[in-house]
């Protein structure tokens, strides 16, 4: 469960967050929408504890962010806008890395790197460097590091940037099936289409506050209703 309670955001005099508000259930997967600048990376950022509120509290699972770092940090996933790897490392040392930080045994991340390298089908290239990877590869990476430990939040920002289709298509199924686990998904995403077929509420921000929030039926997703209301919003 994430739960943002009149957050604010600002730097200086300017609020890239205004007074925010949500409640995102368990098992829900979540869209957050808005242009360029509207405050969606903020607020992502303000949720996994990289930036500190200037007022208003975020809340993972019960633990505030700011309060109980650790606590809520273990149960959250993310995956940032752009995928971060060290660039002499390879990518299996990067996520015996990640995994280290969530103090998983070494028998344990060997099982599940094994498993994510199945699925995302990165076996090619997980024991390049990561200095030789493509956007793709290093989101699939990233998108590996994120769910080692089985975050009951996932948190992600345009998690199909540099996704061919078929990649595109794995991440898509993946995610589905863990909101079907029970596992909560915030996505950040300009990709309207990915909304339409995954999301089952959504969220416009504009200018730092919501200005629209709704369930998610198949009418819109059938009649393609979501560009034309969110173009109308924030024109």
């Amino acid at each position: 469960m994430i739960e943002l309670h009149n957050v604010t955001k600002k730097f200086g005099t300017f609020a890239a967050v205004d007074g925010v508000s949500l409640r995102i259930e368990r098992g829900q997967f979540f869209g957050f929408l808005g242009p360029n600048g509207a405050g969606k990376t903020t607020t992502i950022k303000m949720l996994t504890g990289l930036y500190a509120p200037t007022s208003g509290s975020c809340l993972v699972n019960g633990f505030d962010v700011q309060k109980n770092p650790l606590a809520a940090k273990q149960s959250i996933g993310y995956v940032p806008d752009q995928p971060f790897l060290y660039e002499k490392l390879t990518g299996r040392e990067f996520l015996y890395f990640v995994g280290g930080l969530f103090r998983l045994s070494k028998a344990d991340l060997r099982v599940r790197i094994e498993e994510y390298v199945d699925i995302f089908e990165t076996g090619d290239f997980v024991d390049k460097r990561a200095e030789e990877y493509s956007q793709g590869m290093r989101q699939r990476i990233v998108l590996t590091a994120a769910l080692l430990h089985d975050p009951k939040v996932l948190i992600v920002d345009e998690p199909m940037v540099g996704l061919d289709p078929r990649s595109a298509r794995l991440v898509k199924d993946l995610l589905k099936k863990r909101t079907e686990q029970g596992v909560t998904i915030f996505m950040s995403t300009h990709l309207l289409e990915i909304v339409e077929e995954l999301c089952d509420r959504i969220a416009i921000i504009q200018r730092g506050r919501i200005i629209h929030e709704e369930i998610q039926d198949s009418r819109k997703r059938e009649n393609g209703e979501l560009e034309a209301l969110f173009l109308d919003l924030t024109k």
